[in-house]
């Protein structure tokens, strides 16, 4: 044994003396241009995995920047959830980043992870009202999450704002922050600190803020969040960052970095003064007005054509016919006298009142759009009161969704997720659209606030508002004709109005134009029946009529007039829920009043006996005698027999989330091929993980050191190299040749073989800090080496599993060598 002692201390003489000759000195001299007062002192690589304490800075600036970003989606969403969604995002992101460089994954598993972790604290951090305790995601929250990510930047742009259904629309803050936080993470810890520092690629990272920044500006509304504040406080923090991270010099004395520090302190809060001053100014007199800001939504037409439905008018006589005694729907929270209102018709073209398309509407009639619970006020309104309302959908069924005065907001939870996602409101005439359509079971709520009608004397002086209208087409010359008798003197417009309400109340008749009825009426509001109503013996018809001539009349003296069709029950008790049916439908007319809103008037008589002499019924013609059959003594519907259809399976079939037949076979394929890929690569990297681990956990010093030693030519085998079967100072230089490695790196390397020989061999044991730093060394090497061969080798690499297996051959040479 003290023979071995001696040999090893012979050895530890010779490899001092190697490093004090002068080809020894040579590696550890400066680098040309270096100044002689402060000579360069290596530092010690970083390991894999490990991140600085200047790069924690540089994540906590950017983070920052893209946070001050996502406060400019503040009037876009319903409430400060979205903070919640950003903030998570943007804490998601990075955390995926970190773990892609903390484990050195490739690009593929990456952006695994990132879809792993979006849906795994997506339902915490967008939808936690929907998700299983706040935290857990559930099959709803997960097709929130996917449907969101793909189709909520199509709808985020028809909503109006502010926005909070469908609830998928929360996700896309919190794909948009993780999105940014994931490639921004992934440039300062995998990018940024393995170049050196130019000021250029600083820059070129503030661009992921600089898109949270201007994303919300372009996707939001004509208002922006505090753009003054927030953009100083965006050009400072990016400025003042820019200005520390401008590099130093690499080789600058003491005293001239403590002189440059300084010169950085001044420089920077004058920057800072000179941003606030100036970009204040600026903002100032350069602030363009809201109305010229490009704004997407308004550039983009909303998917919803209200033309697509029939004219709700059309289908009066549906209700005070069929559907007369059938229970519609049961309303909570009306008090006499409250109308509901089902939908708002405002423009004509000779054959019926419709609902204005997108490229009819106007001021007046507005554009039906993806609207959150928080609804958006209407432009004409004097809301005095306000009511508590909820519905529950009996035998009512079609688009529209009946509401009550002033809708403020709305509660779909009652309503099938599916259904609601195609909830669409209108402001303006403040009625609301189901497309999928509203059914039987269907249960909502909503507070709504109840428009001010003030008395005649009130608005003896008010002129009508100047409110743009679709127009009206083909109107017949008596209704022109008899729009102006009936106003005869009158001067004032709500004079004007009333007069024709009065003349129509007072000389019309109603009839439904059912058998009951004293006389025939016939259904329909076009130009025919309007001269038919006009040109009889009497007037004749109900609300579809009355409602379809007041407005008509009311247009021909260029007054904005729309047509309103809804519900209204006599039955009406404060406090007690009230059940509508069919019999209660009407219809009437609103002019908007200048400061005051829309004004109703409710042209259609009360009158029902109509004189017998103007309207003879034909005589009765007796008719030939015919045998009648045998009297049966069950009744018609006895002799069907009863069959009970289970309907149930098919309707659940068709309510039931179903993904097209290529979609399944794609992720099958994808998720197929991805299996193969994933789970050999995790295999390979526990047992890669496992040899590391065992390596560094070695017993004695010099196993450790050895360990080191031996995975660093694993990993070489691994990526294609050519180990040959030599000393360590050997395949040092073999290995360079093979990267074509520079003087300095190739000085490493046999450095670094000369730091594990002595490790190995020496007559003491050798410190850990040395074993750390030779650990270290073995990851940052065989991280050059592994950028010095192509991405395909790189990737073949993770498949293949090399182990030393000539380690004591190594021995062996080196003892004979030193024998020598």
């Amino acid at each position: 044994m003290s023979e071995r002692r001696d040999a090893r201390k012979a050895r530890q003489d010779a490899a001092r003396q190697q490093s004090a000759s002068p080809a020894g000195r040579k590696r550890m001299r400066a680098p040309r241009g270096a100044s002689p007062r402060a000579p360069r002192t290596p530092r010690t690589p970083l390991s894999p995995g490990t991140v600085s304490a200047q790069t924690w800075v540089d994540i906590a600036v950017v983070s920052g920047l893209i946070l001050v970003g996502a406060l400019g989606w503040m009037p876009v969403f319903d409430g400060a959830q979205h903070l919640l969604a950003s903030a998570g995002g943007l804490l998601v992101g990075l955390g995926t980043a970190w773990a892609s460089h903390r484990l050195r994954l490739n690009a593929v598993t990456t952006v695994l992870v990132f879809f792993l972790t979006y849906f795994l604290f997506g339902s915490a951090f967008a939808l936690p009202g929907n998700a299983l305790w706040f935290v857990l995601p559930t099959l709803d929250t997960v097709r929130d999450l996917a449907v969101g990510a793909v189709f909520g930047w199509t709808d985020v742009v028809t909503l109006a704002a502010p926005v909070g259904a469908p609830t998928y629309v929360a996700v896309l803050p919190y794909v948009f922050s993780m999105v940014l936080g994931a490639v921004s993470g992934i440039l300062l810890l995998r990018w940024l600190p393995t170049r050196y520092r130019t000021l250029w690629r600083c820059a070129l990272v503030l661009i992921l803020p600089l898109i949270a920044y201007l994303a919300p500006l372009v996707l939001g509304t004509h208002e922006p969040f505090l753009p003054a504040a927030r953009g100083l406080l965006f050009a400072v923090a990016a400025l003042v960052w820019l200005g520390w991270r401008r590099p130093e010099g690499r080789n600058i004395s003491l005293s001239e970095k403590a002189g440059l520090r300084r010169a950085r302190v001044v420089g920077t809060a004058f920057v800072a003064v000179a941003a606030v001053v100036i970009g204040g100014l600026a903002a100032s007199i350069l602030l363009p007005a809201p109305e010229s800001r490009l704004v997407v939504r308004d550039e983009v037409q909303p998917p919803f054509d209200p033309e697509q439905f029939p004219s709700p008018l059309s289908g009066y006589r549906l209700y005070t016919k069929t559907l007369n005694e059938t229970d519609l729907f049961t309303v909570t929270g009306m008090i006499p006298g409250d109308r509901i209102r089902l939908a708002v018709m405002d423009t004509y073209n000779g054959h019926l009142w419709n609902v204005a398309g997108p490229d009819l509407a106007t001021e007046g009639s507005g554009l039906y759009e993806l609207s959150g619970s928080t609804l958006p006020p209407p432009p004409l309104s004097d809301v005095v009161d306000q009511r508590r309302i909820s519905v529950d959908v009996l035998g009512y069924s079609g688009p529209w969704l009946p509401t009550i005065g002033v809708p403020e907001t709305i509660d779909l939870d009652g309503i099938d997720r599916e259904r609601s996602r195609g909830f669409r409101y209108n402001a303006s005439t403040g009625s609301a659209v189901l497309i999928d359509g509203v059914t039987s079971g269907i249960e909502y709520s909503m507070r709504s606030g109840i428009q001010a009608v003030p008395g005649d004397e009130t608005l003896t002086d008010t002129p009508v508002a100047a409110v743009g209208m679709p127009p009206v087409e083909k109107v017949p010359d008596v209704v022109v004709a008899k729009a102006k008798e009936y106003v005869g003197g009158a001067e004032t417009p709500i004079e004007q109005l009333r007069a024709i309400e009065s003349a129509l109340v007072t000389n019309g008749f109603l009839s439904h134009g059912r058998e009951t009825d004293a006389a025939s009426s016939r259904a329909g509001h076009g130009a025919d029946r309007m001269e038919e109503l006009f040109t009889r013996s009497q007037l004749i018809g109900d609300e579809e009529q009355y409602a379809s001539a007041m407005a008509l009349m009311a247009r021909s003296f260029g007054y904005p007039a729309r047509v309103v069709m809804g519900f209204q029950s006599d039955a009406v008790v404060e406090g007690s829920p009230t059940t509508i049916t069919g019999d209660d439908v009407t219809a009437w007319v609103e002019v908007p009043f200048e400061g005051v809103g829309w004004i109703p008037f409710f042209p259609t008589p009360d009158e029902t006996e109509i004189p017998q002499d103007q309207n003879p019924k034909p005589q009765s013609e007796p008719q030939p005698q015919v045998r009648q059959p045998p009297r049966s003594e069950k009744r018609p519907d006895d002799l069907l027999t009863d069959s009970d259809i289970d309907d149930k399976k098919d309707k659940e079939e068709d309510d039931g989330f179903a993904l097209p037949v290529w979609a399944i076979a794609t992720l099958a394929a994808v998720g197929g091929l991805l299996l193969l890929y994933l789970i050999p690569l995790v295999i390979i990297a526990l047992i890669k993980r496992r040899r590391v681990k065992r390596r560094r956990r070695a017993a004695t010093p010099d196993a450790r050191a050895s360990g080191a030693w031996d995975e660093f030519l694993d990993r070489h085998t691994e990526l294609g190299y050519d180990v040959p079967l030599r000393t360590r100072a050997g395949i040092a230089g073999a290995l360079a040749g093979q990267r074509d490695a520079d003087a300095v790196a190739t000085a490493t390397l046999e450095g670094m073989a000369f730091s594990a020989d002595a490790a190995v061999f020496a007559a003491e044991d050798a410190a850990d800090g040395d074993i750390d730093v030779l650990w270290t060394q073995t990851d940052e090497q065989s991280r050059l080496s592994r950028r010095a061969v192509s991405w395909w080798r790189r990737q073949v690499s993770r498949f293949r599993v090399s182990r030393a297996r000539r380690g004591r051959a190594r021995k062996k040479a080196s003892r004979r060598n030193d024998g020598r």
